[in-house]
């Protein structure tokens, strides 16, 4: 493998948001305005309707390419240990309820927040007395992206930081009350949710939430980024490119995988590996010239690569997935990229929970259906 080198992880989502689906303009509530001020016509947070973060939100179904509707765990406040959302079927709605539920505190890490619905949760909750704070990235287009949650958040009284110039904090993780953690593959980025294949996976088991607020803490005060601990199945970057390549390596089955990125030469050669010795490996991303001499290699070792288009009516696989056997499943904020496996603030999670497991696997399998078969030669 010599076409993948070291190279900075660069901004997700690089197409044209979709505007088919839910109105991307998802209005601040009441309560956010009394206590910022009101909100001049050219905003990037509009006023709102009366009934603010107790309004449904709802998107319609991804147009194009991919439209079937795939079973979703939803995680409410009493659900199982473990419990996984699929976007954009959900609608975020999952996450709305775990934030409007928390009682005493909020810790958000996120690489890119620009959802008015998420934002006027967060005040909201900040309003009625629980403890808020919310870290987010500012390396590359993160200072633009972010700024106007930011500030928003900063106005109505929200602890808000910038995570340190020198790391790229990719994670994207909601923890309410000490208990429950949303693990989640996408960012917080209203616009994208239409037409985006991703997951929110709640765990609530007390070694990995407490795991998680121990690193959101140190995050939080600027301690130097490195791995934190790996329990109930928590994969932290710097450092997961191992725990990846080790998974991949147990398979002796099968593989499906979804990812936005195809750029870590260790991952890609241990996909090889895999499909050479006889295990069916199928990958499903959205194209990307950048990827097409990885996909090339890759479907020379026998790996069978699917692609969708990238363009405002298809199915945009921004998911970072891998199911191994049917039976164990990664899913997080990682690409596959040297960047995010070994250099960023990155967070996921290995799992063989069935409730988990299952529409992750059903999901996958399904994407890959609809996407199209790899050929270079074609473009």
């Amino acid at each position: 493998m010599t076409h993948s080198t070291f190279r900075p992880h660069r901004p997700c989502r690089r197409r044209p948001a979709s505007t088919t689906g839910r109105s991307v303009v998802l209005m601040v509530t009441l309560v956010v305005l009394a206590a910022c001020g009101s909100t001049s016509a050219s905003s990037s947070h509009p006023t709102t309707d009366p009934k603010g973060a107790t309004a449904t939100r709802r998107s319609t179904t991804t147009t194009g390419t991919d439209t079937t509707v795939r079973p979703t765990t939803k995680a409410g406040p009493d659900t199982a240990d473990l419990s996984l959302a699929v976007e954009p079927e959900d609608d975020y709605d999952s996450l709305d309820g775990l934030i409007a539920s928390a009682r005493s505190s909020i810790d958000v890490t996120m690489y890119e927040l620009a959802d008015p619905r998420s934002e006027a949760l967060l005040v909201a909750a900040h309003q009625r007395g629980v403890a808020v704070r919310v870290l987010l990235d500012r390396e590359y287009a993160g200072a633009t992206v972010n700024q106007a949650a930011y500030s928003l958040l900063d106005r109505a009284g929200v602890s808000v930081r910038w995570a340190p110039d020198d790391v790229i904090l990719h994670q994207k993780t909601v923890t309410v009350d000490g208990a429950v953690s949303a693990i989640m593959t996408g960012n917080l980025t209203a616009r994208y949710y239409p037409t985006t294949r991703d997951f929110v996976f709640v765990d609530r088991q007390a070694a990995a939430v407490a795991a998680i607020e121990t690193e959101f803490s140190e995050d939080w005060d600027g301690v130097p980024v490195s791995a934190g601990p790996a329990v109930a199945g928590l994969v932290w970057s710097p450092g997961s490119e191992l725990a990846l390549d080790d998974l991949i390596g147990s398979a002796r089955r099968s593989i499906v995988l979804e990812n936005e990125e195809m750029d870590s030469a260790a991952t890609e050669s241990a996909l090889e590996v895999a499909a050479r010795r006889g295990v069916a490996v199928e990958v499903v991303m959205t194209a990307d010239p950048e990827w097409d001499d990885a996909f090339e290699e890759l479907n020379d070792a026998g790996v069978r690569v699917s692609t969708y288009p990238d363009s405002e009516n298809a199915l945009y696989i921004h998911a970072k997935a891998i199911v191994v056997d049917g039976d164990t499943a990664f899913v997080g904020s990682q690409n596959l990229s040297t960047s995010s496996l070994l250099y960023n603030r990155e967070l996921g999670v290995i799992t063989d929970d069935p409730g988990v497991v299952g529409p992750l696997a059903q999901t996958l399998s399904t994407d890959f259906a609809g996407a199209t078969p790899f050929d270079k030669s074609a473009g």
